[in-house]
């Protein structure tokens, strides 16, 4: 008896087969997405033809990404930054009610010091411990003994980051930048010292590698400076110092821009999250896996240390920016002294105020003092004044010839009877118009420190008639009065608002504290 075959059974598993063929056919055609990415992660490209064979992905990488991804998103499915920190804040800061995209850390790296042997010896004979900060990097700087390369904040998600590192570890408040962290005063210096900058972090690298006399030390990912050691094209390795005052650490998240696009975005992430992939990844772009237990290179097995907080506002970000100003460009500010030599400042008071330029000329070894110290290139006017002008001193810092001699000329010399707070503040605006009119873009500002009332000479209504009269660009030189002893507080601040500058009361902390809080700077 010939058995009959069971039609229902057979057509079940026929369509079985041909759903499981017709998944496996839509699994294994190329899906392809296009990602805004990190200049930095063009060091990616020998990954992602096994992430095709794997996945069905195909990632189309346009390494155009800026910090903050400004521009249009709409032709791009995916973005890859190193950061996405700039992105959300200005998306948050947008008014639009666009949802936060969907956002994986793929690896990290921390935004790190790479010196020249020569230079990383150097600095550690004047610290304790040899454990080197952003103070020590800043200080070298502003006094002329290191040059630096550093990617452009405005352009590279590098730069901004190392800046972020610098001016958080320059306030000292162990959080998160606020507005109020972020002035000149702290930043002037350290910029001093940058000799070489670029649109992203690899073009940096690439101009160093051609010009290795031009900088000391690059600023940039651990990644990058352990990347360029590993190719062997520099004489000497960089040595890699991880500052001790903290660092800002890059996760390199994917972040979906389409939504429709989830299904083809979780097979991306889930294959660059296996193990194999990460330790591949930490093996041939020196960047730290995401998993803590994933084997890693000896290089990067050490703990990255303390970890800084981004800025949580837009506009503390844009403040950064603004203060840092353009690299490349001339950093030397002038600053006016006006400082009292009526008898009144005989003794403790004198002495406090020749320390306190001591401390500014790099006496001072604390982080703020490195951070606030006369700079290479900056350029200095000391009026020593009391019922007159008693002597008047210009440099511009080179080096510690300079620095002595302003030392020098603040100690030398007498004092005088009486004191023309508001004579010698005219004269201070009579020297800021003769020097806006030698170099009409330097920065200037007017520093007028007292400790008396002022009991001769001009008025204050009649300093700001003259003052009114002023050219405009004179007119706006902002003055920063210091006030100490018996000075008049509220005239001080009246000045002050009049100039737009600001008054820092000596009194309440001590001379060097005020100097190195003012500087100068808005």
């Amino acid at each position: 008896m010939t058995a009959r075959p069971r039609q229902p059974a057979l057509a079940l598993a026929l369509l079985l087969l041909a759903a499981v063929l017709s998944g496996c056919t839509e699994d294994s055609e190329p899906h392809t997405l296009r990602v805004l990415a990190s200049p930095e992660l063009v060091d990616m490209e020998p990954l992602l033809d096994e992430l095709q064979d794997d996945t069905g992905v195909e990632l189309k990488l346009d390494y155009k990404a800026t910090p903050d991804l400004s521009g249009p998103l709409g032709g791009y499915d995916l973005a890859w930054p190193a950061t996405d920190r700039s992105y959300l804040l200005r998306l948050g800061a947008s008014g639009e009610p666009a949802a936060r995209p969907e956002s994986t850390a793929v690896m990290r790296s921390p935004v790190v010091v790479g010196l020249t042997p020569r230079a990383a010896d150097r600095l550690r004979e004047g610290v304790p411990g040899g454990r080197l900060s952003w103070a020590d990097i800043a200080d070298a700087a502003a006094a002329g003994t290191l040059r630096f390369g550093m990617a452009d904040p405005r352009r590279s998600d590098t730069g901004r980051a190392a800046l972020v590192g610098v001016a958080t570890a320059a306030a000292g408040t162990g959080r998160a930048l606020r507005a109020q962290d972020v002035s000149c005063d702290r930043l002037r210096g350290f910029r001093s010292g940058q000799t070489l900058t670029g649109a992203s972090s690899r073009a940096l690298i690439d101009t160093y590698v051609r010009r290795p006399d031009a900088a000391d030390a690059l600023i940039a990912h651990e990644s990058e400076l352990l990347s360029l050691n590993a190719a062997g094209k520099l004489a000497r390795p960089l040595e890699i110092v991880h500052p001790e005052d903290g660092m800002v650490l890059s996760d390199f998240p994917l972040l979906l821009l389409k939504a429709g696009e989830h299904r083809a975005y979780r097979k991306v992430v889930d294959w660059l999250h296996r193990d194999d992939v990460q330790r591949d990844l930490a093996r041939r772009t020196w960047r730290r896996p995401v998993a803590q237990d994933v084997p890693r290179p000896a290089a990067l097995r050490g703990d990255i240390g303390n970890a800084l907080s981004y800025p949580d506002r837009p506009e503390v970000v844009r403040r950064l920016m603004d203060h840092y100003g353009t690299p490349g460009r001339d950093t030397g500010d002038h600053v006016v002294f006006l400082l009292d030599f009526s008898t009144s400042m005989r003794g403790s008071r004198m002495a406090a105020l020749r320390a306190a330029f001591a401390d500014l000329s790099g006496a001072d070894p604390s982080a703020t003092g490195k951070f606030a110290r006369f700079y290479r290139g900056e350029r200095l006017t000391v009026v020593r004044f009391a019922g007159r002008v008693l002597g008047e001193r210009t440099v511009t810092v080179r080096g510690d010839k300079d620095l002595r001699a302003l030392e020098s000329f603040v100690a030398e010399g007498g004092f005088g009877d009486d004191t023309a707070v508001w004579s010698a503040l005219g004269h201070g605006y009579r020297s800021a118009s003769d020097a806006l009119r030698e170099h009409p873009g330097r920065p200037l500002s007017i520093v007028l420190m007292t400790d008396g009332e002022s009991n001769t000479g001009l008025s204050y209504g009649e300093f700001t008639r003259r003052h009114a009269r002023l050219a405009p660009g004179a007119r706006a030189v902002p003055t920063f009065p210091v006030h100490f002893g018996e000075a008049d507080a509220k005239a001080l601040r009246r000045a002050a608002d009049a100039t737009g500058g600001r008054m820092v009361d000596a009194n309440s902390s001590s001379l060097s504290q005020a100097f190195k809080e003012i500087r100068g700077c808005r």
